[in-house]
């Protein structure tokens, strides 16, 4: 199965993917701890069915030492004993950012505050932005129907640096 279509050869996106590529990289290098942003972006695409950022950050998760047991529970993290409480508020707060029109509500007063229990102003921004980001992320693949399977840990790093660079990625 190939992509219907390839944002990073494309020049009418090419301005716009270089701008949200940066804003990713700008997350990931936030205070929002690095385990927490993996376990986040997996359970948005897990919702949202995206199986290409289900590929990559399974696959980016295990490589930073995240335990299989941990990556195989995130869609069942309710019941799971495996996640810390700050874990658990922010995959809730994750949950309700992405199921906006489901909840009809975003996200309540008690999840926020869960959330805001655990993280700062500036890792609770970060952890905002970083849903809205994945959300995002997962439309434009699973409109482009972006095939999973083949992600090499490390692959979106080097993209995002040579967008930063000004060339054009190496890899699709």
């Amino acid at each position: 199965m190939d992509a219907r279509l390839n944002y990073l050869a494309a020049p009418s996106a090419g301005k716009a993917i270089k701008h949200f590529m940066a804003a990713g990289k700008a997350l990931k290098e936030s205070s929002l701890p690095a385990v927490t942003q993996e376990l986040v972006a997996l359970r948005v695409s897990q919702i949202n069915g995206c199986a290409a950022c289900i590929d990559m950050h399974t696959k980016e998760a295990a490589a930073a030492g995240e335990t299989a047991v941990r990556l195989h529970l995130v869609t069942a993290w309710r019941e799971a004993t495996v996640f810390t409480e700050a874990e658990r508020a922010a995959l809730e707060l994750a949950e309700q950012g992405t199921r906006v029109a489901d909840a009809g509500t975003g996200v309540s007063d008690e999840v926020w505050a869960r959330a805001a229990k655990h993280y700062d102003e500036d890792q609770l921004t970060a952890l905002v932005m970083l849903v809205a980001f994945m959300n995002t992320t997962n439309r434009l693949n699973i409109i482009a129907q972006q095939p999973a399977g083949a992600y090499e840990v490390g692959l979106a790093d080097r993209i995002k640096a040579d967008l930063a660079r000004g060339e054009t990625p190496s890899a699709p």
